[in-house]
């Protein structure tokens, strides 16, 4: 395996071939780049492995330790487990990473003065077109994602085998795709962290941003309760005697602060952290509980600094501005923002090219005023973009999406989740119907993995999946799992000890 995105020497790196178009073959060829943890036991076949984004590396994630643990951990060890960088993604798969700019300083210079550090500029996507990679964009997006796990299958396996596949949040976009494309080769499949399909077939993908964000609010009452009883000595936003809402009150100052200087600024461009900007970095918290310690000592207390102007024009500033205005999961040799995660959603997406700028921005204040209060106004967002990209993918699956399946599968969520709720989790099981089990994991998210419920955190979880993978053993449907009682989110404080989060009224937030 290529060390600079694979460390664990024990794994094993390959390429395959595909059509880039398998309707149009003779169109041209696509180089999938995969990855192999070997079965530790007398191997059963393969265990395919999507981690989500769009634009995850399914070679890096699988490549990490917390991640091969897990899934050898879960899967007994009697598969090998596969994964595979989609098109769109990495720089080893064919076409690899969307970017269209050789610098993180030609992205700000060529977009300084437009919306785009603030929201879309619509010149971005006629210059996707005629870059290098402009000539594949329409053949990114999830159908060709399915077609291409089901060749590596086929090769794998054979043409005839079931596949068994774990996905994880848009992963499970994947998933829900291929088991009803495929239906005949489904074996045993996990979705996890559910995208829900039907709305992201039929609906704008403003509205689907929308849907996503309905449990945001309570897993950010989660932050604010844990840090409120952690008290200043676990966390850095608490002051002795705070309650939840004291927290929130200097998450809304910090908030306000970042809004007027931008607002007071000639050139919006100029200032460090936007409002926008600060709860995107917050909502991005959200996945990782896990990490709520850590970000609430370093990255929030910085993000006061600097809005303060106590860092002025340093260095520190400076960077930390960047790093907030793009992903920084850009490649090595190209450290502008990618656009993969566009190129994917948007190529999927259904056509709303010529909705506008202002009907963009006033579907932003609509959830920010109804839906989610905290994250419904961050900003950027990819799927805001979608408008203003140039193509669509040459195959979007739009349903249906109750097809009868060769086998039943599992469908999991967390009660609380800020990117895949409960309710989208609930459809893909009401579409499947008697085909799929629904598993849901109590309060919020509350593990270090993400916003899905694969982690060692629940026991519980884990312990159904492993009798699935292993033994083809079904909980009954709608099994709860708790979380182990271990975990903490704060030192000293679990995720019991918060669960008042549900007594927080949402207009308080």
């Amino acid at each position: 395996c290529d060390p600079s995105v694979v460390i664990d020497t024990s794994l094993s790196c390959g390429f395959l071939n595909v059509p880039l178009d398998y309707h149009n073959p003779p169109v041209g060829t696509a180089r999938l780049a995969i990855i192999k943890i070997n079965a530790t036991e007398e191997r059963r076949g393969s265990l395919f492995f999507n981690p989500g984004g769009p634009g995850n590396s399914g070679l890096a994630q699988l490549g990490a330790p917390t991640y091969k643990e897990l899934l050898l951990q879960v899967s007994g060890g009697v598969y090998d487990i596969i994964s595979w960088d989609p098109r769109g993604v990495g720089t080893l798969t064919t076409p690899g990473e969307i970017s269209y700019f050789d610098s993180a300083e030609e992205y700000l210079t060529f977009l300084n003065g437009t919306i785009e550090l603030t929201g879309i500029e619509e010149e971005v996507g006629r210059k996707c077109l005629k870059s290098p990679n402009g000539k594949y964009l329409k053949y990114v997006g999830t159908a060709a994602a399915v077609r291409d796990m089901v060749s590596i299958a086929d090769m794998l396996d054979g043409p005839d085998a079931p596949i068994n596949f774990i996905g994880a949040s848009y992963g499970s976009l994947i998933g829900s795709w291929f088991v009803n494309m495929f239906p005949e080769r489904v074996g045993k499949v996990i979705l996890n962290g559910i995208v829900n399909p039907v709305t992201f077939a039929t609906q704008k993908p403003s509205v689907h941003f929308t849907d996503a964000l309905v449990s945001a609010d309570a897993v950010y009452k989660g932050l604010i309760t844990g840090c409120a009883l952690a008290g200043p000595a676990g966390c850095a936003a608490a002051a002795e005697g705070d309650g939840p809402l004291d927290v929130d009150a200097k998450f809304q100052a910090l908030i306000k602060a970042a809004h007027d200087a931008t607002a007071r600024a000639s050139n919006a461009s100029s200032v460090p952290l936007s409002s926008g900007q600060i709860r995107v970095q917050l909502y991005n918290a959200m996945y990782t509980p896990a990490g709520w310690d850590g970000f609430m000592k370093a990255n929030c207390t910085q993000y006061v600094e600097v809005v303060k102007g106590e860092t002025g024009a340093s260095a520190t500033a400076s960077s930390l501005a960047k790093r907030v205005r793009h992903d920084t999961r850009a490649a090595a040799s190209n450290r502008s923002p990618p656009y993969s995660p566009q190129a994917i959603f948007c190529g999927d997406a259904i056509d709303v090219r010529g909705f506008t700028t202002e009907e963009q921005f006033q579907g932003l204040i609509d959830t920010a005023r109804n839906v989610s209060h905290m994250f419904g106004g961050q900003w950027p967002f990819p799927l805001y973009q979608c408008a203003f990209w140039p193509v669509r993918a040459v195959e979007r699956y739009q349903g249906p999406f109750d097809r009868k399946l060769a086998n039943r599968i599992i469908v999991a969520s967390n009660v609380y989740d800020p990117a895949t709720p409960l309710a989208s989790a609930e459809e893909v099981a009401r579409q499947l119907g008697e085909d799929a089990v629904l598993v849901r994991g109590t309060r919020f998210p509350c593990f270090s993995s993400g916003h899905t419920t694969i982690a060692e955190t629940s026991t519980c979880t884990n312990v159904i999946f492993n009798a699935y993978l292993v033994n083809g053993t079904l909980p009954p449907n709608d099994t709860l799992c708790e979380v182990d009682a271990g975990f903490e989110l704060f030192g000293g404080v679990s995720t019991a000890d918060i669960y008042i989060l549900a007594h927080l009224p949402s207009a308080d937030v």
